[in-house]
């Protein structure tokens, strides 16, 4: 993998942390951002509660060639796309980066109740994915 032999050592254990966070309680909300591939999207991207994604942002683990070559089909215009993604269930929201903060806060002030104590109880955190 590009990012060498320790970073794809590392997503067994940051995957593992997701899981750990979110079984003590822990609020996750995953914001996929143009582009998320590879790694990240192999391990944590996924595992939020809530899972949102910069409008028309590319999100995906292998290359469009690679996996038409794989399949021996052709692949939707718009595969690995957010839009597409939303479309078939794999995440949550789709919004444009303008919107982002607002959406945040509204989707932040819901995971954890509005209450500051709560949120730092439960230690909730903000992972911004960009690959």
């Amino acid at each position: 993998m590009e990012e060498g032999m320790l970073a794809l050592m590392q997503m067994a254990k940051t995957t593992l942390a997701v899981r750990r966070f979110r079984d003590d309680g822990g609020y996750a909300l995953t914001v996929l951002t143009d582009p998320t591939t590879g790694g990240v999207s192999a391990s944590f991207a996924f595992q939020g509660d809530v899972i949102i994604a910069e409008s028309k942002a590319a999100i995906g683990f292998a290359g469009r060639r690679v996996i038409e070559q794989t399949i021996r089909q052709k692949l939707p215009e718009n595969f690995q796309t957010a839009e597409f993604l939303l479309a078939h269930g794999a995440i949550d929201q789709v919004v444009e980066r303008a919107e982002l903060r607002a959406t945040l806060i509204r989707l932040l002030d819901y995971g954890i109740g509005g209450k500051p104590d709560v949120a730092a109880r439960n230690g909730a955190v903000l992972l911004e994915v960009d690959s």
